[in-house]
């Protein structure tokens, strides 16, 4: 099931906020359009946005300059938003094929994604219990996914896996999207809520945790979904493996540490009355609900990308790979 689809000079997208309950694909038209798609997650995920926005530059006829200004603060943290929207930058000013640009972009991201997932199987047993928190396969990325990818992968390869998804809490990621791309592509997959990542790791069903990421700082801290440090936590109390994965695009080497990445925060609608015939507090109660957190790179075992299998010490050894480029 493709999540962004370019054909007949036309492109359509997978909306995401409905499912799993309908599948439906939208063309978009306008930059309104696709801003709309991206600020409310009808298109998500680090890659997929990237994919997306790059299409964007290549389709609409605005400035585009002005448009990269625009698309960006649809989503602040997405590192491969601001990246994408860079890269067609460069291509317009070299004189290039946008829409070949943008194409260009969704191959790469498809044998990016295959790299990911073949460097992230190599660190799994068959038979092993996965937990995941929130969304990070084929529907946040290209194909196979980031955080999803070895598992799907592994499928494919004869591997049997016992996921384990966090519901992902407020809007629910790992619960409508995860869980149904598991469910997909055959795998034995149980759906629980956030609360009780500790008990089944205590439980002895947990080998390790798979996460994806939108951004990667220079030190090797992440943001991802809310609550993911909050896993990572319980990972090192449990000493069970925490895997991050993501594309190099991901590493946001202007950012040096954790404390630098801007938390995107959304609205309180999202915790109060989104999945819900009736709000659950009251009008005048305040909310606070930040999309990410960061993850202190102490927490992490291992960043996976498809540029290698990174361990500590971050610092010197994600510059090491810039050197390297």
């Amino acid at each position: 099931m493709k999540n962004i689809d370019y054909k007949n000079g036309k492109l359509f997208f997978l909306d995401q906020t409905v499912l799993p309950n309908r599948i439906e694909y939208i063309h978009p038209l306008t930059k309104e359009d696709y801003y709309y798609a991206i600020k409310t997650l009808q298109v998500r995920g680090a890659p997929a946005i990237g994919i997306f926005a790059g299409y964007a530059m290549a389709l609409l006829d605005d400035d585009k300059y002005e448009l990269k200004k625009y698309l960006d603060s649809a989503r602040p943290t997405a590192v491969n938003l601001s990246w994408a929207t860079s890269r067609m930058i460069k291509a317009y000013e070299d004189g290039k094929d946008l829409v070949s640009e943008a194409i260009a972009i969704h191959n790469e991201d498809i044998e990016m994604c295959k790299k990911i997932s073949e460097y992230g199987l190599s660190l799994l047993k068959d038979g092993d219990g996965i937990l995941t928190h929130c969304n990070a396969g084929a529907l946040a990325t290209s194909e196979y996914g980031t955080g999803l990818g070895p598992l799907l992968l592994g499928k494919e390869k004869g591997y049997t896996f016992h996921a384990y998804t966090d519901e992902t809490r407020p809007l629910l990621q790992g619960a409508r999207l995860t869980s149904f791309e598991l469910e997909k592509a055959g795998i034995d997959v149980t759906l629980i809520c956030d609360n009780m990542a500790s008990l089944v790791m205590k439980q002895g069903k947990i080998d390790a945790v798979l996460v994806g990421t939108d951004r990667i700082a220079a030190n090797g801290d992440i943001a991802n979904k809310i609550g993911t440090s909050g896993v990572a936590i319980l990972a090192k109390h449990y000493n069970i493996p925490f895997y991050v994965l993501g594309p190099y695009s991901t590493i946001d080497y202007n950012c040096p540490t954790g404390d630098d990445i801007v938390i995107e925060e959304r609205e309180p609608s999202e915790i109060k009355e989104m999945w819900y015939r009736e709000p659950m507090a009251l009008k005048e109660t305040k909310c606070y609900n930040p999309a990410f957190d960061v993850t202190d790179h102490e927490l992490i075992t291992a960043i996976i990308t498809d540029r290698g299998i990174i361990r500590a010490p971050f610092k010197e050894n994600l510059q090491r790979i810039k050197d390297n480029d």
